[in-house]
């Protein structure tokens, strides 16, 4: 049986950029195993002080959009430049087995093949937000491992997709011109917390339509109301199949963090979300909590026919079973 790393042993390799020890590390932050949940806490304490330094890109669209692509070419752009690059790759996860496919990695042959890129594919799991449940910690792993810049791909445009804007510094839209109806397939929750919006695939035939396209979404964006940054969200065109638009992409970014690094907002965007880091962490782990509490487990057994049966109603039920946790032990 493989021996089990210790804190200082953890920490040291993360420190150091050891590759593996990182992906031990960010596996150890993504068990739900009680002993490792105590161990991961203590980690993430231990490397707090070495995080912070990296650029937090987070980028979304709906599937088929081409993102894994995209990240490759923008990706390899960025080592290009000389930065250290981290890719945090969340795969949907199977509702029915669990499982999720994990594919980045072969869709992104050669970022992963680069000594200077680390891609770390992680599944969704049950988390609505589009990114995995420890996503956050994977990045502060990553950033104190010595990552300039960390790409957050997620699932796809869903209900609670715009949960990954909490946790990076600027948040890349990808859509695709040509259906006719692109505004109305984009939700409108998903375009206002938006930094920038790129037209992706624009080449060949369809370069005519991506340029339709952009003036669609300028016209669109203006009925929106100001960012809290002072940002203007600019409408790009990129195909990363012939490697056009990606530079102007980089720069858009670099002008936002440079905008934000000055005004402050920056700095004020990540302490509120470390807040609502918070805030998610007490749901999980009172969640965990509720849900192994015995009396709990054997009284939601009990009743749960009732409730298929329609004889009790689930917000009752809820409630007394919330009563149940809360109640004083002798």
């Amino acid at each position: 049986m493989k021996r089990r790393l210790d804190l200082q042993e953890y920490k040291e390799g993360v420190l150091s950029g050891n590759r593996m020890i990182l992906s031990q590390a960010i596996t150890l932050v993504e068990s739900n195993l009680e002993s490792d949940l105590a161990l991961a806490s203590l980690l993430v304490q231990e490397i707090l002080p070495y995080t912070g330094n990296s650029l937090r890109i987070g980028i979304t669209g709906s599937p088929g959009v081409g993102k894994s692509t995209f990240i490759e070419a923008f990706g390899s752009m960025i080592l290009e430049k000389g930065k250290k690059l981290a890719v945090l790759a969340v795969d949907p996860s199977s509702q029915k087995s669990k499982g999720s496919i994990l594919g980045d990695k072969t869709r992104m042959e050669k970022l992963s093949a680069n000594k200077k890129a680390f891609i770390r594919p992680s599944p969704a799991g049950q988390t609505l937000g589009g990114v995995a449940a420890k996503s956050r910690e994977a990045m502060l792993l990553c950033e104190a491992a010595g990552f300039d810049v960390i790409l957050v791909e997620t699932v796809g445009v869903g209900q609670s997709e715009t949960s990954v804007k909490n946790m990076v510094d600027f948040f890349l839209l990808l859509v695709l011109a040509g259906a006719g109806d692109e505004l109305q397939g984009i939700k409108k929750g998903i375009m206002e917390m938006a930094d920038g919006i790129l037209i992706h695939k624009a080449d060949g035939d369809n370069l005519a339509e991506a340029k339709k396209a952009k003036a669609n979404y300028q016209n669109a964006l203006h009925l929106f109301p100001a960012s809290e940054s002072g940002w203007t969200v600019p409408v790009l065109t990129a195909s990363s199949m012939s490697k056009i638009g990606l530079e102007e992409v980089w720069k858009m970014i670099s002008s936002y963090e440079a905008i934000t690094l000055e005004s402050g907002f920056k700095e004020k965007n990540r302490a509120d979300q470390r807040l609502k880091w918070l805030d998610e962490n007490l749901q999980y782990l009172l969640g965990n909590r509720f849900s192994e509490h015995p009396k709990i487990k054997s009284k939601l057994q009990a009743e749960r026919i009732k409730i298929q049966n329609g004889e009790v109603s689930p917000l009752a039920l809820a409630r007394e079973l919330i009563a149940m946790f809360f109640e004083p032990t002798n």
